[in-house]
């Protein structure tokens, strides 16, 4: 499974009407957001057709589009490329001429795969959103072996507690200190 690198743009033009890809990595489930701000810097189009897979999680709009004919063929993109923590949104301005239901299929296809051309990948390894508490007197050994792993936020009170994104090799490491598993979810792959 892979991910995207860097967010990408890129606009296709098919019998008039403008396709404007716009190809986001999900960090977190920001899908909302996102779409609230393509609508506001596009307030114009026609349909905002999207297709989404976020730890393994999958959705898609038509968005006005006759059923099956936008939202469908993005997420099959993001399957065939084995994509996840991804979202790809098409922007339509439509251009006067009817595509036909075989020409949108062909046209959501083609936007998506041009767009993804322009990418970067990252190898995604299932991961876990963890919470460790450790005393203060761990907390070396703790930041050690979390060296090459993104800790998420960290509080000092009685023990120390780290909210962390870890994959399977470092959670066994950590058996020993009080975690709790929050989240499963899909991170970049390390090569420790």
């Amino acid at each position: 499974m892979k991910t995207i690198k860097e967010n990408i743009s890129n606009e296709i033009v098919i019998k008039n009407s403008r396709f404007i890809a716009l190809v986001y990595r999900l960090n977190n489930n920001d899908i909302t957001d996102i779409l609230k701000e393509i609508k506001e810097t596009y307030p114009k189009a026609t349909h905002y057709c999207y297709g989404y897979s976020y730890n393994e999680y999958k959705k898609y709009s038509d968005d006005g589009e006759p059923s099956g004919t936008a939202g469908a063929p993005i997420m099959n993109v993001i399957e065939k490329e084995n994509l996840n923590n991804i979202l790809i949104v098409i922007v339509r301005y439509f251009g006067g001429i009817k595509l036909g239901a075989g020409g949108l299929v062909r046209a959501y296809t083609k936007a998506s795969t041009e767009a993804l051309k322009q990418a970067e990948f990252l190898e995604l390894d299932k991961g876990y959103k963890i919470l460790i508490e450790f005393y203060y007197s761990d907390e070396k050994q703790v930041n050690y072996l979390l060296n090459d792993y993104e800790i998420i936020d960290k509080k000092y009170d009685e023990k120390i507690t780290y909210t962390v994104l870890v994959d399977d090799r470092i959670l066994e490491k950590l058996h020993n200190y009080n975690y709790q598993v929050l989240e499963e979810l899909y991170i970049e792959k390390r090569n420790c």
